[in-house]
């Protein structure tokens, strides 16, 4: 789901562009699924195309490499666009005893 050529990258998403993004997110394994739910929970209203770019990545992803991502087990390359590195940061879990904001 690219967007459009001409469109801004902090163009606010369509409410079609992100239910469309939504089923997208639908994964294989719960773990990912809760975490992306959760992403999308706190962030939807302030969703970008530019979010859209970085979740583009990520989804393209196998799911358990998906979920490596998500847990901080693997390193994100460093050739993914700064969207996908920026997403991955919102949806990483907040660590045991830190405030969520």
């Amino acid at each position: 789901m690219t967007p459009h050529p001409s469109a801004p990258f902090d163009t606010p998403l369509t409410a079609t562009e992100l239910s469309r993004l939504r089923w997208r997110s639908r994964r294989g394994l719960l773990e990912n699924d809760l975490l992306i739910e959760r992403f999308f929970a706190r962030h939807q209203g302030q969703l970008t195309r530019h979010h859209q770019q970085g979740l583009d990545v990520l989804l393209d992803l196998a799911d358990n490499d998906l979920l490596d991502q998500l847990l901080g087990r693997a390193s994100a390359p460093q050739a993914w666009p700064q969207a996908a590195h920026d997403v991955l940061a919102m949806m990483r879990p907040t660590p045991a005893g830190a405030i969520a904001l």
